[in-house]
C-alpha cells in the first residue's frame, strides 16, 4: 500500500499546476493518511534532484510512489530507477536536454509572474542524469496524449513501450480533464 506520494511538476510549472492541485485534493479527500509532497523544483536539474532526495530520504521504498508530469516525468523515471518506486508519468519528457536547449535565458513561470534564468549548464545536468531503459516496467504507468502540443507522443510511447500505457486520442500536454478522466486510473495503479 502506498503511504508516501511525491508529485513532480514540469518545466516552468509549479505545485500550483492544475494536475498537482487536483491530485492533492484527491489525496486529502480519499487518502488523508498518505504523506504528500509536491515541492517547487529549482531550475537546475542537479539542485532539483538534490532537493527531492533530501525531502524523501527517509521514505520507505516499498510504500512510496512518484507522479511526474512532463520534465517531472523525466525526473520521476530517474528517481524510480534509483529508489525502486512505482511511477506514474504524465506526458513525460524523454529527452529534455535536447528539448530545452532552445530555452536558455530568462523564462517566465506559468503560474506566477516570477521569472528564472535557465542556464546552459542545466542542459549538461539533464544529460548526466538521463536514466537508462526502465528495469522493471511493471512499476510504471504512462498517460500519453496523442494531441500533446509540446512533446512527441510517439517518442514517449516508444520510450515506455514495455510499461503500462494509457494512450489518449487527442487531449493535450496539460491532460485537460485529468481529475475526472485519468486520476482514477492513476489512483488504481498506485493502489491508493
Amino acid at each position: 500500500m502506498i503511504t508516501h506520494l511525491l508529485y513532480l511538476h514540469g518545466f516552468r510549472s509549479s505545485p500550483q499546476s492544475t494536475k498537482a492541485r487536483q491530485t492533492a485534493a484527491w489525496i486529502a479527500a480519499h487518502r488523508p493518511d498518505v504523506i504528500w509532497c509536491c515541492p517547487q523544483l529549482p531550475p537546475s536539474p542537479r539542485q532539483a534532484i538534490a532537493l527531492i532526495g533530501d525531502q524523501v530520504a527517509d521514505w520507505p521504498a516499498e510504500h512510496s510512489a512518484v507522479i511526474g508530469s512532463s520534465l517531472g516525468g523525466f525526473y520521476a523515471t530517474a528517481l524510480a530507477e534509483r529508489l525502486g518506486w512505482r511511477a506514474v508519468l504524465l506526458n513525460p519528457a524523454v529527452d529534455p536536454a535536447r528539448d530545452l536547449a532552445g530555452h536558455i535565458g530568462q523564462i517566465k513561470s506559468w503560474h506566477s509572474d516570477e521569472q528564472f534564468h535557465f542556464r546552459a549548464e542545466y542542459i549538461d545536468e539533464l544529460r548526466a542524469m538521463a536514466p537508462p531503459a526502465v528495469t522493471r516496467p511493471e512499476r510504471y504507468f504512462a498517460v500519453i496524449a496523442q494531441g500533446d502540443e509540446v512533446l512527441d507522443w510517439r517518442e514517449m510511447t516508444a520510450r515506455y513501450a514495455p510499461c503500462r500505457i494509457k494512450l489518449l486520442e487527442g487531449s493535450d500536454h496539460a491532460l485537460s480533464g485529468f481529475d475526472a478522466q485519468h486520476l482514477p486510473d492513476v489512483a488504481a495503479f498506485l493502489g491508493l
